[in-house]
């Protein structure tokens, strides 16, 4: 076990905190180092510094904010071994799912940089003898709040945007991760980001509630984000709602990709298996649920379970999950389904891995609202296959959920596409591609209880500053 122990940082300096807990990999289940727990007293100094550091970074130039996100993007190419190192070793991920991150928050920095100085006031007509402006502002201090399973993409949005409209950030990490989280602002402090700009706090399970109110509830916090389930997605709102603060909120899906009689069924079987196991489905986008016409229904399943054996062999290793509740949970779901007449087209649920973290991906048929998985987000390797007759059908089962992030369509025909396309109650679309897609250039979120506020773009830049309207009597 290492010696290591993950520090905040405040105000540009480590701190360790007085009590720490371990941080196990879940691939090994061996303790990789210790994090400091935070106490409501580490929160306070984290945004006490914060408040002092946005007194000089809000009136900062655009070229210097620019600058700096440049040069993070150049360390983080860098540093690329290292740190997907702790990606890997944290949370499972596979160095193909570390590179994909990290590939991506390179890109962000360099599109982020290019959006600093787009940020503009306008010149409304007044009333004659009035002239006015309307000028845009940050924030001030944001708490930013980030989850595990796609570390660097979710952890570095979640400051990043923040911190390039002129706000300062307490970032609170994922107890999961903290030393990938860690990471993101040691490459940001390298590239010169002044200190105070962002601060940097972990906690355990057990002072989380406490510590979050205690962020929450601190006047000097202006705005929050928040990244993870739906369910504390929930509580994150009732909190800021309770002291009036707006909140930007990404949380769960029940991702559907719908697959027309017209589809492409090579392409289908390929983007749906990789949209549902990809990181053993432990993305928010990932595919939940196939909806299938049914004149190619059974010609799609063979196609699906053949893509699956050669993506995912059987006689492979089976998939890693964040810990034995991730893979409890799939298979009560599963065999909760199977009890109410589903059917099992791929997968073992009595299989015995190598640990029990692990597990292989699954395909179930014949799926119906009665069951819990027809709503109940997996977030593992699992998937419902379901046939339908008509695109009313397959709307009313894509969008008969709480949940609306993403999903797909997978047809031949772009106007029966884009027709679908409206008809889905989802943040995104993506036609002939999975459900996992996120592009800096797209803005990225939610509708109904996925969240609401947007990433990504211009649009998530401006989600950090607001209007000031400023008058004179010519």
């Amino acid at each position: 076990m290492s010696t290591y122990t993950v520090p905040f940082v405040i105000n540009g300096e480590e701190r360790h905190g007085e009590k720490t807990f371990d941080v196990t990999s879940p691939a090994t289940g061996k303790v990789l180092h210790k994090c400091g727990i935070a106490t409501e007293e580490d929160a306070a100094a984290a945004i006490a510094a914060a408040e002092v550091a946005g007194e000089k970074w809000r009136n900062s130039p655009a070229a210097e904010r620019r600058d700096i996100i440049l040069k993070a993007a150049e360390i983080m190419d860098k540093r690329r071994d290292e740190l997907a190192g702790y990606m890997m070793d944290e949370v499972g991920a596979q160095r193909g799912w570390a590179d994909f991150n990290l590939n991506l928050v390179i890109d962000m920095f360099r599109d982020v940089a290019g959006r600093v100085g787009a940020i503009e006031g306008t010149v409304p007509p007044c009333q004659p003898g009035i002239t006015s402006i309307v000028v845009k502002e940050p924030y001030g201090v944001v708490l930013a709040i980030a989850p595990w399973n796609a570390s660097y993409i979710l952890g570095t949005r979640s400051v990043l945007f923040p911190i390039a409209a002129g706000c300062t950030v307490v970032f609170k990490g994922s107890e999961t991760a903290p030393r990938t989280h860690r990471a993101i602002v040691s490459v940001l402090t390298e590239a010169g980001l002044p200190k105070g700009v962002l601060n940097y706090i972990v906690t355990d399970p057990a002072h989380a509630s406490s510590v979050t109110e205690a962020l929450i509830a601190n006047m000097s916090v202006k705005k929050i984000n928040f990244t993870g389930s739906t369910a504390v997605g929930r509580i994150i709102a009732k909190l800021a709602g309770q002291h009036l603060k707006p909140v930007v909120l990404e949380l769960g899906g029940k991702a559907p990709a719908i697959v027309w009689e017209d589809a492409n069924l090579d392409l289908a079987a390929e983007q749906t298996a990789l949209g549902a196991f990809f990181f053993s489905g432990q993305i928010c986008m990932s595919t939940e649920r196939i909806i299938v016409h049914k004149k190619v229904g059974k010609v799609f399943q063979e196609r699906l379970l053949a893509t699956l054996e050669k993506m995912f062999p059987s006689k492979g290793d089976a998939l890693v999950l964040i810990n034995a509740n991730g893979v409890d949970k799939n298979k009560k779901l599963i065999k909760d389904a199977l009890s109410k007449g589903a059917s099992l087209l791929n997968g073992d649920i009595d299989a015995e891995e190598v640990s029990k973290t692990r597990m292989r991906p699954i395909v179930v048929s014949k799926v119906t609202p009665d069951m819990d998985l027809y709503k109940t987000e997996s977030f593992g390797p699992s998937v419902s296959l379901i046939e339908v007759e008509s695109e009313e059908e397959a709307l009313r089962v894509a969008n008969d959920t709480e949940y609306g992030l993403t999903s797909a369509v997978f047809t031949e025909d772009l106007r029966v596409g884009l027709r679908i396309a409206r008809g889905i109650e989802t943040g995104a679309v993506h036609i002939n591609n999975m459900t996992i897609h996120d592009e800096m250039t797209l803005p990225h979120g939610g509708v109904k209880a996925s969240g609401y506020g947007r990433f990504n773009s211009l649009t998530g830049v401006e989600e950090w500053v607001r209007t000031k309207t400023i008058t004179w009597r010519d």
